[in-house]
């Protein structure tokens, strides 16, 4: 017999050999009718697969992450055995879940899948999908695999196993397809109730533009048919929200091919924005005790050999340059000045808890094929900071930290939000990671105790640490749902060492600090980009590059109109006059789409008593009141960083 215990920590006794199924089906049938897969020991597995030794088991649903995550990429086995069906001789590479739903990249050869194609794929789908074929496990050693695909003539599995050890290699087979893949997958095929291809695009294999560009075909898929109703208005609403279709309309960013993919262009009205978060990140640091530096955008070569960045790092750093005998890297992170400026003075306890903040600019050479608006860019620039503290003032520092996102999520009206603590995996110690295994240890505990003792949500992330400590992504979500990873805190134990980094103690001993690694706005071209689509333009009046628009009903109420911008201004309000000779109604209407927050409508009643008539974005006539009041009101609303 062996022990299974549940997440309840309750321990049931089974044979061996029992699989997470017959463990839910000892449960209750209604439950095994919703088991899409399992987590034994914390690696997710099929839920058929035998379990031979004592194990935690969490049984996983369509509410689990890690269900969603299996249900798609089932999903994409499923459409490309519905693909192969209708192109014989296809080869696929690889079909690996996304955040909402899943692709498959494939050889078609001379031929193309047409948008036409894609529902009769997705009638071809259905139809697989009601066979209830079972995706069945089947472990093959390497040479097999070498054979089967050799026969196949499919030159992409045989690249993947190249890589792959004897003894770990597994197919799924359901239906009539069958593949090279780890897994795990859903018990069969019949969940897969509500089907839909979303997209084709092109991939180089492997992500180099060297290569030859295959066929990437999205989709996603729900177990129920209103679930994709939902989604699929979620989608309407989120092509409304598109930040690179509203950062066009309202003037925000522009790009140009003459300056270079990913490189940001703000018009005038994104500077005024990026400004505004400047200023609340300076206020909100000024009053945690931060001092701000200003450091170079290029560093010479040997700095980021000893930071440990080009080792891990170089391939998403620009090439060097070759100066006086040098090599010169654009700035790719501002840890290592910080670290220099650090190390520029005798530092003593005293001197700690040392908090440095800069709002740098670096370069990253983001693959042209990952690049996307705002969000993946080239130029980024960093709310950042680098904390330098005792082990002792490690947990104050880092909630603090904490407490700072909190304050912004209210801010800016975010509700939903989730911390992943990202961890190293042992396996890539020196390759991937700093080789400080006991380091490794200590300081995920440190953090992860933090994160309960706050009673903040987060979840646990394997293999997905910064080189050189663990740290913690920040998970927002729009009002639309829409999930993105806005900022980080890093725990750093390795480069303090590097640099030598040291402080003397009250002891008189010499101690290397810790290093706390923060940027809790991200990068102002992804937070802008979210804010965008979370407001749906419509940005909070301390933010809105244009706070005012005052429309006069025609040409002989425009002075009256400059008098009430000149008021406005001196309070420091971003106001316009709308002097055009038009009609009120057209005015009215293009300052609704410009999403200007106020709109104050004047003419003859509104003059002669030294009033306007306030119109609100979205909420309409909001009636008439005098210059002082409203001037006041909104002085306030700016004041206090009202979000609307």
């Amino acid at each position: 017999m062996i022990n299974i215990t549940l997440p309840d920590a309750s321990v049931r006794q089974f044979e061996a050999g029992v699989s997470s199924m017959d463990v839910a089906k000892s449960i209750s049938e209604g439950l095994a009718r919703k088991v899409l897969a399992a987590k034994v020991n914390g690696q997710v597995w099929d839920a058929s697969r035998p379990i031979n030794t004592d194990a935690s088991l969490q049984l996983l649903t369509w509410d689990d992450t890690d269900g969603k995550s299996t249900f798609w990429h089932s999903s994409a086995h499923l459409m490309a055995e519905a693909v192969e069906s209708m192109f014989p001789g296809v080869k696929f590479w690889v079909g690996p879940p996304l955040d909402n739903g899943f692709y498959y990249d494939m050889d078609l050869g001379d031929r193309k899948i047409t948008e036409e194609d894609l529902a009769a794929l997705e009638k071809k789908m259905h139809e697989l999908a009601r066979q209830n074929n079972v995706y069945i496990r089947k472990e093959v050693s390497k040479a097999d695999a070498v054979q089967y695909f050799t026969e196949k003539g499919d030159e992409y599995k045989l690249d993947l196993l190249q890589n792959l050890e004897d003894g770990n290699i597994t197919f799924y087979t359901q239906g009539q397809f069958t593949d090279l893949c780890r897994g795990p997958h859903i018990p069969a095929t019949g969940s897969i109730k509500a089907i839909k291809l979303t997209n084709i695009a092109g991939a180089y294999w492997k992500g180099d533009e060297k290569n030859k560009q295959l066929t990437r075909l999205y989709g996603v898929t729900f177990p129920a048919q209103k679930e994709l109703d939902a989604y699929l208005l979620m989608l309407e609403e989120a092509k409304k929200r598109d930040h690179r279709k509203l950062g066009k309309e309202l003037g925000i960013f522009t790009m140009d091919e003459d300056v270079g993919p990913g490189l940001i262009m703000w018009m005038p009205n994104g500077t005024v924005i990026i400004e505004e978060l400047e200023k609340l990140a300076k206020e909100t640091e000024e009053e945690g005790g931060y001092k701000r530096v200003v450091t170079p955008h290029i560093a010479k070569e040997s700095m980021y050999l000893t930071s440990g960045h080009l080792p891990y790092y170089a391939d998403s750093m620009y090439p060097p340059m070759e100066l006086d005998g040098e090599k010169y890297y654009l700035k790719a992170m501002n840890c290592p000045h910080h670290h220099k400026i650090f190390a520029a003075e005798p530092r003593s306890y005293r001197d700690l808890p040392l908090r440095i903040a800069e709002y740098g600019t670096v370069y990253r050479y983001e693959q042209s094929g990952e690049l996307f608006g705002l969000m993946r860019v080239r130029c980024l620039h960093m709310n950042d900071a680098h904390i330098y503290c005792s082990k002792e003032q490690f947990k104050q520092e880092f909630m603090a930290v904490n407490d700072m996102y909190l304050k912004y999520f209210k801010i800016f009206g975010v509700d939903k939000y989730v911390m992943r603590l990202s961890l190293h995996s042992p396996e890539k110690l020196g390759v991937k990671y700093v080789n400080q295994p006991e380091l490794w240890k200590e300081t995920e505990e440190m953090v992860r105790n933090v994160l309960i003792e706050s009673k903040i949500p987060y979840v646990e992330v394997q293999d997905e640490a910064a080189f050189y400590g663990p740290k913690i992504d920040v998970q927002i979500y729009s009002v639309i749902g829409r999930e993105f990873t806005l900022a980080t805190n890093q725990v750093d134990f390795s480069q303090g060492r590097s640099f030598k980094l040291h402080y003397t103690t009250q002891e008189n001993t010499s101690e290397t600090p810790i290093i706390i690694h923060r940027a809790p706005l991200g990068t102002h071209e992804r937070f802008i980009g979210f804010l965008l689509e979370h407001y749906a333009g419509k940005l909070p009046v301390w933010l809105a590059p244009l706070q005012v628009k005052i429309l006069p009903i025609s040409d002989k109420f425009i002075d009256y109109a400059t008098t009430v911008k000149a008021t406005l201004r001196k309070l420091g309000v971003r106001t316009e006059v709308d002097d055009r000779s038009e009609k009120i109604g057209k005015k009215i209407r293009e300052a609704e789409l410009s999403r200007v927050p106020y709109m104050l409508v004047v003419g003859e009643k509104e003059m002669n008593e030294g009033k306007v008539s306030v119109r609100r974005q979205g909420k309409g006539d909001m009636g008439m009141i005098s210059i002082d009041v409203f001037a006041g009101d909104i002085k306030n609303e700016i004041a206090n960083r009202i979000a609307g």
